[in-house]
């Protein structure tokens, strides 16, 4: 009888976590699908004035997203070559999105207007810079949320630090994430194959 007892609870308990992974995999599957069926183009994000720019405007180009930061060891490095690639490619449907942040021992600390100042004179930025957001923790940006969905990182989906990079395709999907260490010219081959895919 108690064997009987035994196997009957073994079977019941088999049962109950086969029942509950088809839920768990349906969950996910349908999660991922949502996320997958969904492109850049979906989001909405503010400009250095606080204007709502929809993402569709960059529809068919090439997208180098990249959360900045003004007082950042890797700054100077960063803006310099972010600006030698815009210079080359800006022309051939290729764009620089500058999100600045301030996650990250409060290395973008300025107001807007001071960002956009220290972005335009400084640093000689042209490509799109836009209002400050956050890209980790429950008032994520949307749009950083998306993007670490599509592109987790090593040690977790979370990004690490200022100048984390995300390349985006013409149709809108992010097809690769490089480390805040990535200089932007080591990105320059991936951006050329990107451009001359149809």
């Amino acid at each position: 009888m108690d064997t009987q007892l035994l196997t009957f609870w073994n079977f019941l308990s088999f049962f109950l976590l086969l029942i509950a992974l088809y839920f768990f995999r349906r969950n996910s599957s349908s999660k991922m699908a949502e996320n997958s069926s969904k492109s850049i183009y979906d989001f909405t994000v503010k400009d250095i004035s606080g204007n709502d720019v929809s993402l569709s405007q960059y529809r068919g180009k090439v997208l180098l997203v990249v959360n900045v930061a003004s007082q950042c060891g890797l700054t100077q490095t960063n803006y310099k070559e972010l600006n030698v690639l815009y210079q080359k490619y800006k022309d051939q449907d290729f764009e620089i999105l500058a999100f600045p942040c301030n996650q990250f021992r409060g290395q973008e600390p300025g107001s807007s207007e001071e960002i956009q100042n220290v972005v335009c004179t400084r640093f000689k930025a042209e490509f799109p810079v836009f209002d400050k957001v956050e890209v980790n923790g429950k008032n994520a940006e949307p749009l950083y949320k998306f993007l670490k969905d599509q592109k987790g990182g090593i040690f977790g989906d979370g990004i690490k630090w200022n100048f984390t990079k995300f390349l985006v395709n013409k149709e809108g999907k992010v097809v690769d994430r490089y480390a805040p260490t990535t200089a932007p010219l080591k990105i320059e081959k991936d951006i050329e194959k990107l451009l001359r895919s149809s």
